[in-house]
């Protein structure tokens, strides 16, 4: 089964559980209420929450339910999105007791923000899987999907087991030696990283002006920033250095022209 091949079938389901529908009439309310019998969502919660017309609910309308489950638009954007937005979408769908679509929608941005740069759909995916779902890995939201007893008491055991973890925090600088090798190892990495997806013009070079150490002593944390997560920090690198790369390319670009005068 494809991607998009399960995601019609996520749709299909919820529009067959939408035909389960039965009606009353509520002296009360003066109107017909609802209630259902549903094998695959909640589906008094997906009615609060996408406030649906219970009244007229098709098969397009459960279309458009799951793409936004999936953090698209509408339901022809996967169409013409590419296999890495596809392959996000799905992540985002299928992890929805560990991620919201609108707290990923504000990490990216916050990160095309503060750096000033558009992401790839391919880098926005290696972002989510390297260090924003790591990073909500102790986090739980009431899914969409309806679960079996078994799989209930899997995620009642999971979350019990982390929320009695002390997270650890950076409190002061500089770090220590122990977590600056690890933060200095994580941004030589992300360089790596960034390198091949940018591309630069002069890839030696700009490899020669970075500076690991400088880049964790001086630029990634502020005094202002503490107390912070120390996961959340390790995940900061990559998405503050793309913007620090780039400007390194640059730079880069300038000496060559300068030497070529």
């Amino acid at each position: 089964m494809t991607s998009i091949e399960y995601l019609k079938l996520q749709a299909k389901n919820l529009h067959k559980d939408f035909k389960t529908q039965f009606s009353s009439f509520d002296p009360k309310l003066r109107r017909n209420v609802y209630e259902y019998d549903p094998k695959f969502f909640k589906i008094d919660l997906l009615i609060d929450d996408f406030n649906i017309n219970e009244e007229n609910f098709k098969l397009g309308n459960a279309q458009h339910v799951i793409a936004k489950l999936c953090g698209l638009e509408k339901w022809s954007d996967l169409s013409k999105a590419s296999s890495a937005k596809i392959e996000l979408s799905i992540l985002l769908y299928t992890n929805m007791d560990r991620v919201e679509v609108r707290d990923w929608d504000e990490y990216v941005s916050h990160i095309e923000t503060e750096n000033k740069v558009k992401l790839d759909d391919e880098f926005k995916l290696q972002i989510f899987k390297d260090f924003f779902l790591e990073r909500e890995q102790d986090v739980y939201y009431e899914s969409y999907r309806l679960l079996n007893d078994e799989e209930i008491e899997i995620k009642s055991e999971q979350y019990d087991s982390v929320s009695n973890i002390p997270t650890a925090k950076i409190s002061s600088l500089p770090l220590t030696e122990e977590d600056r090798q690890e933060f200095i190892e994580a941004a030589n990495r992300s360089f790596d990283r960034i390198m091949k997806r940018i591309e630069p013009d002069n890839p030696e070079l700009t490899r020669s002006l970075w500076d690991a150490e400088r880049y964790i002593d001086e630029e990634l944390l502020r005094p202002d920033m503490l107390p912070i997560d120390r996961d959340y920090a390790l995940s900061l690198i990559e998405a503050f250095l793309v913007h620090h790369v780039i400007g390194l390319a640059v730079k880069a670009d300038e000496l060559v022209k300068n030497l070529n005068k």
